[in-house]
């Protein structure tokens, strides 16, 4: 039976196991015992000599792992895989049905080889644009999370790498879906991922499944839908908050991020159905701010002016004020600064509710 091309090529990454599978067993066990010496050899230094002594063993089995590749590239790439028979015979005259097959499985198998680096497999498909995107996208975000990590000195940001192993997926099975395409007969369109999504909204709508996942961030499945009114408030609305009450350390009202998380996630899917019959409409959650927006106005000095007290005056003046009143002015600041804003809210609370419960009663007399 023949032997598969790919099927060696994914075996290769276990160095010698794809050279055996294609009978070359000499090549293949010396592989395999480099590679595997190389890291015994790198453990048994890392134990007995716990420096750097062991990173020679390691980029040994490094370049012998790289060697086994290249090889397994080159000997796969030139054709001469050895292609055995049911009955062990080589055929030696080949039909020209035989040879169309053997040219699309070997230029299946090299379009499936560069796509492992996103983009390059487009290339190949001749559709630059398309590939160019995903290049693009993939170096650019690596390199910009790795510049604002250094930046910032903050390895935090490190988690958007995760991003990059989304791209890569994507990119590698949207090659393989486009190769079929074009094997079948099909005639490919260069254009990115974007306008096909442009394509499928303007053709079937809204995506569930995209809606979704958008929503894991509140607010941003709304404005995916459109709604921006309603998405802008949930978004500033969850990132405000965890910003103040970590800013405050009011750490009563934490129960509010998961709230607002839940709300936003399941609104989004309920506004999703809404979308479908034509009902969604942009309604902000908090209409009170849309109208008063003196309130609003007010409320962001407060803020501002408590961001002065709390980094620049408290620490300039501080314990300047502790010596000359003999009160240490700091550990009330910070002792009860958390209960009195809390009190506050719940005081102005109970006070906007009597106000509106009040209005409404003298309504109904009327």
């Amino acid at each position: 039976m023949n032997k598969s091309r790919l099927f060696a090529f994914l075996l290769a990454f276990i160095p010698g196991f794809g050279h055996i599978y294609l009978n070359r067993k000499v090549r293949g066990v010396l592989y395999g015992l480099g590679f595997a010496g190389s890291l015994g050899l790198a453990f048994i230094l890392a134990i007995l000599f716990p420096y750097n002594d062991f990173l020679i063993a390691l980029l040994l089995a490094l370049g012998i792992w790289m060697v086994n590749m290249f090889d397994m590239v080159i000997t796969l790439l030139s054709g001469s895989v050895v292609v055995q028979r049911e009955q062990g015979i080589l055929e030696s005259d080949r039909n020209q049905n035989q040879q169309k097959r053997d040219e699309e499985s070997q230029d299946r198998f090299l379009t499936i080889v560069l796509s492992f680096i996103p983009g390059v497999g487009h290339f190949h498909l001749g559709l630059n644009y398309r590939g160019l995107t995903f290049l693009t996208g993939f170096l650019g975000l690596g390199t910009m999370i790795l510049f604002v990590t250094i930046l910032t000195s903050q390895p935090g940001f490190l988690i958007f790498v995760l991003g990059l192993p989304i791209i890569w997926i994507y990119s590698l099975f949207d090659t393989i879906q486009l190769l079929n395409k074009q094997q079948n007969g099909e005639e490919l369109m260069d254009r990115s991922i974007m306008e096909d999504f442009e394509q499928h909204r303007a053709s079937e709508g809204k995506s569930k499944a995209i809606t979704t996942v958008l929503s894991i961030f509140p607010g941003a499945g709304h404005m995916y839908l459109g709604l921006q009114k309603r998405g802008l408030q949930l978004m500033i609305g969850f990132l405000l908050s965890i910003y103040i009450l970590d800013a405050l350390r009011i750490s009563l009202f934490l129960f509010l991020v998961p709230v607002i998380w839940f709300f936003s996630f399941f609104d989004a899917l309920q506004q999703q159905s809404r979308h479908e019959i034509g009902e969604a409409k942009d309604v902000p959650i908090i209409g009170y701010f849309a109208n008063h927006q003196r309130w609003l106005g007010i409320g962001l000095i407060v803020l501002g002016i408590f961001f002065i007290v709390d980094s620049i005056l408290m620490p300039v003046f501080g314990r300047y004020m502790t010596e000359v009143f003999q009160i240490d002015i700091r550990f009330y600041y910070q002792r009860y600064l958390q209960l009195a804003v809390v009190c506050l809210l719940l005081i102005g609370g109970g006070i906007r509710l009597l106000m509106g419960s009040k209005g409404k009663d003298k309504g109904g007399e009327d």
